[in-house]
């Protein structure tokens, strides 16, 4: 049986924080940045907690060595 392989680009989206949850970037961040305000470009660049539908596959399929 080959090794699992960490999915590279998953591995640069996605982190764990200090309590062991996924965390994965706020989405829209490049489209129309001029229009967007100082605060609400400030939100986006901050990290959001992953949906728990789909840690499961992420941790498994895509980072099964971890972060």
């Amino acid at each position: 049986m080959p090794k699992m392989k960490t999915h590279k680009a998953a591995q640069k989206r996605f982190k764990v924080n200090g309590a062991g949850k996924l965390m994965q970037p706020v989405g829209p961040k490049g489209h129309l940045r001029r229009r967007k305000s100082a605060r609400v470009k400030s939100q986006l660049d901050r990290m959001v907690l992953t949906n728990q539908s789909n840690v499961k596959r992420i941790m498994r399929k895509l980072l099964p060595n971890g972060v």
